[in-house]
């Protein structure tokens, strides 16, 4: 019986354990988004690659991360924003977390020995949620801190949506403010629809005259993963249901420009080498119902060149 006791209560803590450790990873698996289901911000934006403009942060980049400027009275050694471990910064929740632990682990031991009665089990399940639910909020803590620590305030548009990179100081630097034309915003409305059907058809022959090599790459990598999964995300019908440039400048002979889009397309994914219309063949999303998506994209030129997508941000 006592024998029995332990191998559940082991098996139970297992679970909780599991469920904490793969909370992030499962939310991450589902989460939808365009360019390969995948809810990543990617790309570059110049100097202000690393700005907050209320969307998500770029969670993979090629520009470096800026290094905080040194503050009067800062000893060496001393991070610019929220040093220490996670728990060196938050004392108050390693003791509880502590006590949970103890109480658990020195406090029931006996439970086996004496015989653990039905209130016991109980008690310990309690616990047991406790302790993960205390894991779970803590994780949830230090990544919120990791990835919003330094970040300005003040937006230049409200707007904006996928997991971030962490955030960078303010910089003096930050191009020139600029003004483009109707010219110019009718391109970034043909490279969105376009950039959709290359990537949709999985040409990317195609895609490398429209977007930047470090896009490119992260487009390359999301279409080999589709090809040895043995599946195809075919985004058709596009539509641009709002479209709303949102900040322009420039960067030496380099010219940016970032605007918000929501738009409608039919967006699904299929298993390869069924028969075209086989029911079966269909992953996930409906061949049939159009879905909305809302992205922020940064294009980037240098002057009197085409228009390349530097950036997609989700809102």
């Amino acid at each position: 019986m006592a024998r029995r006791l332990l191998n559940w209560r082991t098996i139970l803590a297992l679970f909780f354990c599991a469920c904490v450790a793969l909370a992030p990873v499962i939310a991450d698996a589902r989460a939808g988004a365009s360019a390969g289901g995948r809810s990543s911000s990617m790309g570059s934006r110049g100097l202000r690659t690393y700005e907050n403009n209320n969307a998500q942060p770029l969670s993979r980049s090629m520009t470096p991360l800026p290094q905080a400027p040194a503050q009067p009275g800062l000893t060496p050694g001393v991070p610019a924003y929220g040093g220490g471990s996670f728990f060196q910064r938050h004392p108050f929740l390693t003791g509880l977390a502590g006590g949970f632990l103890g109480s658990w682990l020195f406090g029931h031991s006996g439970y086996a020995a004496d015989g653990a009665s039905t209130g016991s089990a109980m008690g310990m399940l309690l616990e047991l949620l406790i302790i993960g639910a205390l894991i779970y909020f803590a994780v949830r803590l230090f990544r919120g801190r990791a990835f919003s620590n330094g970040w300005p305030g003040g937006a230049p548009f409200s707007t904006p949506r996928s997991a971030g990179a962490s955030a960078a100081p303010a910089r003096g630097d930050r191009g020139r403010d600029i003004n483009l034309s109707d010219a110019d915003l009718s391109a970034f409305q043909a490279l969105h629809a376009v950039v959709q059907e290359a990537w949709s058809a999985g040409d990317l022959g195609r895609l490398r005259r429209l977007m930047t090599p470090e896009m490119l790459s992260y487009f390359s990598e999301e279409l080999t993963r589709n090809a040895s999964q043995g599946v195809q995300n075919i985004v058709s019908n596009v539509q641009l249901v709002k479209g709303e440039l949102t900040e322009s400048w420039e960067e030496s002979d380099l010219q940016y420009a970032t605007a918000y889009m929501r738009w409608r397309a039919i967006d699904y994914v299929i298993r390869l080498g069924h028969p075209p219309g086989d029911p079966g063949s269909i992953v996930s999303g409906n061949p049939r119902v159009p879905v909305e998506a809302e992205e922020v994209w940064t294009f980037v030129r240098r002057r009197a060149g085409a228009w390349l997508l530097s950036a997609i941000q989700q809102v």
